[in-house]
C-alpha cells in the first residue's frame, strides 16, 4: 500500500471540539542556545511523531523569525497558520502515514524582561501571544524602539513586565501575557534570585489581566497549589524547547475549538468543558528543582540549604534557592493541599 501523502493529508481541516495537545513555549534557531533545526518544518515534523496538534511559533519579536513566517506559513483557522501547502507534501513524505496529522502554528514568544524595581534588579521572562502577523509586525516596531531585538529570538529588554504587558494591550487587546516558567530562580516572576512574591507585586494595575501561569519544568501543579494566591490562575505546561526533539516535554490539553480566540478563551477559563489539564514530566528531573550550586557539585533539599546557613560548602557562596525551596517559602498549604476546581494534570 502507498504511503504518499494524499492533498487531504498535507492541507486537512483540523475538527473542532476534540481534545488536543498544545505547545505553546518554544524557540526558533534564531534563539541562543537553540538548535538550528529549529525551523517550522522541523517543528511540523516533530510535532506530528509526538501527537502535537497546536504550537506555539516562539520568538514572534525577532524579525528574522517574522520573515520565515511569511515565508512558511499561510492562514488555517482563525488566528492560527498551517504549512503552505507544497512544504507540507514535503513535511508529510518525510513523516511516517501514522504520525501524519493536523497541526497548528499560534503566535506566541518569550521576552527577557531585565529592569530595577523597588532598588532591586528584576528578571523575568514573559510569553506574549498575538492573533496576526499584522500585530506582530506592530509588536515588533514598539518593541525595537525600546532595545535590540534583533541579536536574539528571545530578546533581552529594559523593559518592566508591567509595561510590556501595557504595550501588547495597546497594539491589540487580544493580545495576551503569560508569565513564563515562573518559579525558575534566575529569569522568573516568582523566581528566588530576581523575582517577585506575587502577580499582583509585578503586575501592578494591570495584574487583572494576568488569566494564566506556566509552572516550568522544575514545578508541578501540586507545588503550585500550596500558594492560595494562584488559585485563580490556569496553570499551563509548555516544553521551552531548544530543539525540535524537545517538543512536548510537558504540554497543555485544550479541549476548545482550534482558533486563536477560542484557544485564550479556554486558557482564561480554566474550566473542564475548555482545558483539559496539562502533561507533565517530574519535577525532580528539572534543571532548578534543588538547591545548590553545580559547579561545586552541591545538591541540596531545603532544610540542608538551612542547615548550611545558605552557603555552599565548597565556594561559601550563597547557594542557588531551587523551586522546591521557593515555593516552600511562598507556600501557605501544606504539602498534598488540593484547592477546589483544579485541573488534571
Amino acid at each position: 500500500m502507498s504511503t504518499s501523502p494524499t492533498a487531504h493529508e498535507t492541507s486537512p481541516q483540523i475538527k473542532p471540539h476534540i481534545e488536543r495537545i498544545a505547545d505553546l513555549h518554544i524557540h526558533s534557531h534564531y534563539s541562543r542556545a537553540t538548535s538550528r533545526n529549529l525551523t517550522f518544518e522541523h517543528l511540523a515534523r516533530w510535532a506530528q511523531l509526538k501527537g502535537v496538534q497546536i504550537v506555539g511559533t516562539g520568538d514572534i519579536a525577532h524579525p528574522g523569525w517574522l520573515a520565515e513566517m511569511h515565508a512558511t506559513l499561510e492562514p488555517a483557522e482563525e488566528g492560527l497558520f498551517r504549512l503552505k501547502p507544497e512544504i507540507a507534501a514535503k513535511v508529510a513524505a518525510e513523516t511516517p502515514a501514522a504520525c501524519r496529522a493536523d497541526v497548528r502554528f499560534m503566535l506566541i514568544g518569550e521576552i527577557s524582561n531585565i529592569y530595577k524595581r523597588h532598588d532591586a534588579v528584576r528578571k523575568v521572562h514573559n510569553l506574549i501571544s498575538a492573533p496576526s502577523l499584522d500585530v506582530v509586525a506592530r509588536i515588533q516596531q514598539q518593541l525595537e524602539r525600546i532595545g535590540n531585538i534583533r541579536a536574539d529570538g528571545r530578546p533581552i529588554l529594559g523593559l518592566d513586565s508591567r509595561d510590556l504587558l501595557e504595550i501588547v494591550l495597546d497594539v491589540d487587546p487580544r493580545c495576551t501575557l503569560i508569565p513564563a516558567h515562573i518559579w525558575t530562580p534566575w529569569f522568573s516572576m516568582l523566581g528566588s534570585k530576581s523575582g517577585f512574591d506575587t502577580v499582583e507585586e509585578c503586575f501592578g494595575d494591570l495584574a487583572g489581566e494576568i488569566f494564566a501561569l506556566e509552572t516550568g519544568l522544575s514545578s508541578d501543579p501540586p507545588m503550585n497549589w500550596r500558594v492560595s494566591n494562584l488559585d485563580g490562575y490556569t496553570l499551563i505546561s509548555n516544553s521551552d524547547a531548544h530543539s525540535p526533539q524537545k517538543l512536548a516535554r510537558e504540554a497543555t490539553i485544550l479541549r476548545c475549538d482550534p482558533t486563536y480566540d477560542a484557544i485564550i478563551g479556554a486558557l482564561r477559563s480554566g474550566g473542564p468543558t475548555q482545558f483539559g489539564g496539562t502533561l507533565e514530566f517530574f519535577p525532580e528531573e528539572g534543571k532548578y528543582h534543588l538547591d545548590g550550586h553545580r559547579k561545586c557539585g552541591v545538591c541540596w533539599e531545603p532544610p540542608t540549604t538551612i542547615a548550611h546557613k545558605m552557603r555552599c560548602p565548597v565556594c561559601g557562596k550563597p547557594v542557588t534557592v531551587g523551586v522546591m525551596h521557593r515555593v516552600e517559602v511562598l507556600a501557605d498549604r501544606p504539602v498534598g493541599a488540593q484547592p477546589p476546581q483544579t485541573a488534571p494534570f
